[in-house]
């Protein structure tokens, strides 16, 4: 188990930078978050009606070997 950071957010992460940007018109944003270093990702999809872009390359069966960034967005019905 990982013990919380100083004030329990992703920023505590070492190695970890984190940006977003919102457009409170058409109700959506962005968020990236950039390794320092490569590093090795998983997904876990939940949620009614989630909807992903090329998660499938992070499948065990698929040969991702790392990762840079993470892109996390919205805009749909449901977020």
């Amino acid at each position: 188990m990982f013990r919380a950071g100083p004030r329990n957010l992703i920023t505590d992460v070492a190695g970890l930078r984190v940006g977003n940007a919102a457009d409170a018109r058409l109700k959506s944003g962005v968020t990236a978050l950039l390794c320092d270093d490569p590093a090795v990702a998983g997904v876990q999809v939940l949620g009614g009606a989630p909807g992903t872009r090329e998660t499938d390359l992070l499948e065990p069966q698929n040969s991702v070997q790392e990762i840079h960034a993470i892109v996390l967005s919205g805009g749909s019905a449901f977020g």
